[in-house]
């Protein structure tokens, strides 16, 4: 169950940040270290424990494979919030979720949603979803071509992206699961809240080690600047995902998220062997 302060959100260019993505990457570094180089948060093992440091934050369970067919309105203005990564009927992508899946699976038992998911799309509305469609989204959560698209929309859409800008600023395992996680939750664009614009507001305090600053220094104020964008909305108050969990990290300096990992999450603790 996803914890009720904690829902997946997105900001209104989600859309457009994924498009653009695909036509312009982040700037690279000049260089970058060894250790990235060696090994991100793409690497099966690394990202792994992302995927169960992100379902502790979303769901409250270390079990993300288990969230393909999580769906429900939580009232966050958003409409339905499904799967993996919280795709929501408000926000676009879950829309680009389900065509992705038709486009695989011409026929599939969510196509006949998509004119609605086209229309509830930038509102909270279910019109022409209910009452059939989060049983409908729980069936095709059992097709491994659904649980695929879902993937690879994550990846694309969030996961990707996060790591790209990660190694491009030098940063590790952690630093690149801190864009992930931010991205997640506030998707990138425009708005102040952004991604990109809290960490345009880290910036302003530190360097990154693609920059020549330090690493340790340039995530506190990336971390710090996150707190600030997650205490302007009601909904992201409580912001232990990150001073219980982030911050544990990074106290320890442990950059490259080397198990035996602990944490909280809104007051549950957790734990990678």
């Amino acid at each position: 169950m996803r914890h009720p302060a904690t829902p997946a959100t997105r900001r209104t260019a989600l859309t457009l940040f994924g498009a653009a993505l695909a036509a312009t990457p982040f700037l690279k570094p000049v260089a970058a270290t060894a250790s990235v180089r060696a090994t991100g948060l793409d690497d099966p093992a690394k990202k792994e424990i992302a995927m169960q440091l992100m379902s502790s934050a979303e769901n409250s369970s270390l079990d993300w494979k288990a969230q393909y067919q999580y769906i429900e309105d939580i009232r966050d203005g958003r409409g339905y919030t499904a799967g993996i990564i919280g795709f929501c009927s408000g926000t676009g992508d879950m829309l680009d979720l389900v065509e992705l899946y038709t486009e695989r699976r011409p026929g599939n038992i969510l196509a006949k949603y998509l004119p609605a998911l086209r229309e509830v799309n930038g509102s909270d509305s279910h019109a022409g979803l209910d009452p059939g469609f989060p049983a409908d989204w729980r069936r095709a959560a059992r097709d491994a071509a659904f649980q695929r698209a879902q993937d690879d929309e994550r990846d694309r859409v969030y996961f990707g992206p996060a790591v790209r800008q990660g190694k491009a600023d030098g940063l590790r395992v952690l630093g690149q699961f801190a864009y992930y996680d931010a991205i997640v939750m506030h998707g990138d664009g425009t708005d102040p809240l952004s991604f990109r614009n809290i960490r345009r507001r880290a910036l302003r305090t530190a360097k990154p080690p693609a920059q020549g600053g330090d690493e340790v220094t340039y995530l506190d104020a990336f971390l710090d600047a996150r707190v600030w964008a997650m205490k302007q909305e009601e909904a992201h108050s409580d912001t232990s995902r990150v001073d219980t969990a982030q911050r544990v990290f990074l106290r320890r300096r442990n950059l490259d998220l080397n198990p035996p990992l602990d944490w909280k999450v809104y007051g549950d603790s957790y734990h990678i062997g």
